[in-house]
């Protein structure tokens, strides 16, 4: 009788601490508050594969904003309190005056998850990938305006050598857009077809 019980309260002691145990490798695992809301000059924006038809080639297209102004910036509150506290202590008003969408289009199996879009396309796929086009939008509120790159570059290997992976870096210069607004970068197929979409949202 004195053994069941030792047994039994053995037991509970032992459940008690795995809880424990679970309850500290999630907060240990997790990221902190302050890794959420903390930027950095590379962000990645995403990625998405689409088929292209009739080669059945996978085409994977992933994106990066690069920024160095917003490195060790911070997002301080929520709501209509909300705001972007820079490095060195100032608010963020305004969107940074530089930064660049890095767009990687590659007929490597890079990303493991399945197609989003089937596009029909008379290219061959690595001409494709030399010849995407891009637009980048900003919105305020639902009103729209384009904004145009400075420079367009491929960098990594030559345009001139065949290669079944292009990198393009979209070089971007603006003057006060407020920092609220929205930036979508369209990426789109020879034909003008988009293949998706990249966000860069500080607010």
């Amino acid at each position: 009788m004195l053994m069941g019980t030792f047994e039994k309260f053995g037991l509970r002691l032992a459940v008690i601490g795995l809880v424990l145990s679970i309850c500290m490798l999630g907060r240990a695992a997790g990221p902190s508050s302050s890794d959420l809301s903390t930027y950095h000059s590379s962000t990645p924006a995403g990625y998405d594969v689409v088929v292209l038809r009739p080669a059945g080639a996978t085409l994977s297209l992933l994106g990066l904003i690069e920024c160095p102004d917003l490195e060790g910036a911070r997002h301080d509150a929520q709501g209509v309190n909300s705001k972007i506290i820079l490095a060195d202590g100032n608010p963020l008003t305004y969107f940074p005056g530089s930064f660049s969408f890095r767009i990687t289009a590659s007929l490597r199996k890079t990303v493991i998850s399945g197609p989003t879009l089937d596009i029909n396309s008379s290219q061959d796929p690595k001409d494709f990938l030399l010849n995407l086009k891009f637009k980048l939008k900003a919105y305020d509120g639902l009103e729209a305006h384009e904004i145009q790159p400075e420079s367009v570059q491929i960098i990594g290997v030559p345009p001139e050598l065949p290669y079944d992976e292009r990198i393009y870096r979209l070089n971007f210069k603006v003057n006060k857009m407020p920092v609220t607004d929205r930036l979508v970068m369209e990426v789109l197929s020879p034909e003008g077809q988009q293949l998706t979409r990249f966000h860069f949202d500080l607010l």
